[in-house]
């Protein structure tokens, strides 16, 4: 089956239709609408150097549309593939949706790209081959977050156990970036380095923060840090951290229904966080706990361009 490609120069050729097919799926997910709304609004940055193309059969027939963008975070070039759509009734084999992600690769690598990454709202077989860097998880509360489990308390981070918990999350953030395959070793500790300094500028003071201690039967047994509000109603889990001592006796579970209680009482109506590929335990307990995965996020190394 032959596929051809003509180029869409107007925005309003291709983007309001990614707009609302991503629009729908963050509301059929339970995100609010004013979070659903925003989340579709970051999803792409017009200025940076992109390109689209409608998807044509060989009767030049537009079955769907494709569009990529490179950016260039510390001087390695990345291409994304954006939105990949084609009509299912008029690819049912799906041949002209991997002819399109054929053209989003070699006009990355045109570019310099050193890999591809895409966000993945559903399952798509054409990118199979792209290992899962990351999965961006969310709940919507419903009727009510989960009950904290019975015996299990919490308090305040002390300013005597922030520099020591702090010190434990940076290495653990940069391990899991390594285990993602996303990034090096010093690359990962440069994000982990900027985006701590940027997430918690005030430490424990930082608005719209709880950085929590649980408890069980008067032990430390764990902490949980959220933001409040990160969308419109919508809380999000920076870390949840079972001590090794306690692992396997459910008090990760505990941790979840922990976080879901504080958001509530803050005024969030649903959570959102991320997990990294690689982490099987974590994303089993997440399924379990009932978070969908909202996006995953995956990628690939491109060769070099030839000189």
């Amino acid at each position: 089956m032959s596929s051809f490609f003509a180029p869409l120069t107007e925005l309003s050729d291709w983007y309001p239709a990614f707009r609302q097919r991503h629009l729908d799926r963050y509301l059929a997910a339970g995100l609010p609408p004013a979070a659903a709304h925003r989340s579709v609004e970051e999803l792409l940055d017009t200025a940076q150097d992109l390109a689209a193309v409608a998807v044509l059969d060989a009767d030049g027939r537009r079955v769907g549309q494709a569009t990529a963008l490179v950016v260039d975070p510390g001087g390695r070039a990345i291409g994304r593939v954006v939105d990949l759509w084609t009509d299912p009734d008029l690819d049912a084999a799906g041949a002209h949706r991997r002819a399109a992600l054929d053209w989003a690769r070699a006009w990355c690598a045109g570019r310099a790209a050193r890999g591809l990454a895409v966000r993945l709202a559903e399952p798509d077989d054409c990118f199979d081959a792209f290992p899962v860097r990351s999965q961006t998880r969310f709940k919507a509360f419903g009727a009510g977050a989960a009950p904290v489990v019975e015996g299990v308390t919490i308090r305040p981070m002390t300013a005597d156990e922030f520099p020591g918990w702090m010190g434990e999350e940076q290495e653990g953030y940069v391990a899991d970036i390594v285990r993602s395959g996303s990034r090096s070793e010093p690359e990962a500790r440069e994000q982990s380095a900027k985006e701590f300094a940027e997430l918690l500028p005030a430490g424990l003071a930082t608005p719209d923060t709880s950085l929590l201690v649980i408890e069980a039967d008067g032990a430390r047994v764990g902490a949980v840090w959220l933001r409040h509000g990160y969308l419109p109603e919508v809380g999000y889990l920076y870390s949840v951290a079972v001590d090794p001592a306690h692992r396997g006796r459910g008090f990760g579970r505990a941790a979840m229904a922990v976080a879901e209680a504080v958001c509530a009482a803050a005024g969030d109506r649903g959570l959102m966080f991320n997990v990294f590929g690689g982490n099987d335990v974590a994303m089993n307990l997440y399924t379990s706990t009932g978070y969908l995965v909202l996006e995953e996020h995956r990628s690939i190394d491109l060769p070099p361009a030839a000189p």
